[in-house]
C-alpha cells in the first residue's frame, strides 16, 4: 500500500534516530490522526515509520510505547512501523518548498512547522 513519506538520510554521529523520533513526533505531524495528516486524507497519509533496521524497529516501537505509557497525546498513537521499499516521488514534488514558498498549502501547513523546528530545536537548524 503506498504512503507518502520522506526518505531520511542522517549521519548518527550528528543526529540519532531517537532525536529524529522526537522531531517526527513532536513537530512534523501529528501521530494521532488515522489515515490524514491536516487536510490530506486517505490511507497514503497514514501515521506510519518505517525503520531501515531491525534496531531502528526496536527503537521505534519502544518510543511509541513510552509516548502511550506516558499518554503524551490527548488521543491514542495510531502510527504505525511498517516496511516496504521508498520510491521517489516525481520530479515536481522534488523541493517543493523551496521552489514555491509562497504555495498557499507551504504557507498554511508547512511554514509553521518549519518555525517551530527552528524553535525547538535550534542546534539541529544548519
Amino acid at each position: 500500500r503506498h504512503a507518502e513519506a520522506v526518505r531520511i538520510v542522517y549521519d548518527p554521529r550528528v543526529v540519532s534516530y531517537a532525536t529524529l523520533l522526537r522531531v517526527y513526533f513532536s513537530i512534523a505531524h501529528d501521530p494521532t490522526q488515522l489515515n490524514r495528516q491536516g487536510p490530506d486524507q486517505g490511507t497514503s497519509y497514514r501515521s506510519a515509520i518505517f525503520p531501515q533496521s531491525p534496531q531502528q524497529r526496536a527503537v521505534a516501537a519502544a518510543y511509541i510505547a513510552q509516548l502511550g505509557s506516558a499518554h503524551a497525546f490527548a488521543a491514542p498513537i495510531v502510527t504505525r512501523i511498517e516496511g516496504g521499499t521508498f520510491y521517489p516521488a516525481e520530479a515536481y514534488h522534488q523541493d517543493f518548498f523551496r521552489r514555491n514558498p509562497a504555495h498557499p498549502y507551504i504557507v498554511r501547513w508547512d511554514k509553521p512547522k518549519v518555525a517551530a523546528f527552528r524553535a525547538a530545536y535550534p542546534r539541529l537548524v544548519s
